[in-house]
């Protein structure tokens, strides 16, 4: 095949609906016929696909798109769309029943997973708390950062610490029993639950993450251990 026509530009990438198929510059009969060599070329991989085809800002007739649809038809291959910049061609498709827009998917929506699980009030500080800074909150707190000396932190509920505790921390402030204090450090200067104190020990060697809660009314520490 030595015709000029047939080394034209025919662009092809699978998408959602089939195939997309661009034609390159050229006169009209040429790009055509390159086209269907190209098609004839691979009859197999063609056979039965549905294709939509980008013709630039050509302006084409009902016969021009027509009589491709047809040639096209013949080989096994079905013309649902045509992509144009021109509005005339686009009128064109559009007096032929096939599609001028390819479909875009819609963003999934996320459902919402009912987890039947109680909400409680919460303060998220994600910033390391320094000497001076005081948060007083009635829920729990969670600090993801460190609490270092002369900070404080007072909460109704537990206060949980992604860092290290070496402030002050009264959690439970107003009476609660149930709350904890957890950090993955934990050497604060005092630790208060409801109206328990904690001496805080001696600490040798390399820390790990604790949980300290009332139990018997003692303020009791454990590894964290989150299993």
């Amino acid at each position: 095949m030595t015709n000029a026509g047939m080394t034209l530009s025919v662009q092809i990438k699978g998408i959602k609906d089939g195939l997309l198929i661009t034609l390159g510059e050229g006169d009209w009969g040429e790009v055509q016929e390159a086209l269907l060599a190209h098609i004839a070329e691979r009859a197999s991989f063609f056979q039965g696909a549905r294709v939509a085809l980008e013709v630039g800002n050509r302006i084409l007739n009902a016969a021009d798109l027509g009589g491709l649809r047809d040639k096209l038809s013949d080989r096994g291959v079905i013309l649902w769309a045509v992509l144009s910049n021109s509005p005339k061609t686009e009128n064109t498709a559009q007096v032929l029943g096939l599609a001028t827009r390819l479909s875009i998917p819609r963003p999934e929506r996320v459902k919402p997973v009912d987890t039947n699980l109680p909400g409680e009030p919460t303060v998220l500080v994600a910033r390391t708390l320094r000497s001076g800074f005081r948060i007083a909150y009635a829920g729990h707190v969670t600090v993801i950062g460190d609490v270092n000396p002369g900070a404080e932190i007072v909460a109704g509920g537990s206060v949980v610490v992604w860092g290290k505790l070496r402030g002050v921390v009264h959690a439970g402030a107003e009476g609660d029993e149930k709350a904890v204090v957890c950090a993955l450090e934990l050497v604060p200067t005092q630790l208060r639950i409801a109206g328990h104190i904690a001496v805080t020990p001696q600490r040798k060697g390399k820390s790990n993450p604790e949980i300290v809660r009332v139990v018997n009314g003692q303020i009791v520490a454990e590894t964290w251990n989150q299993k």
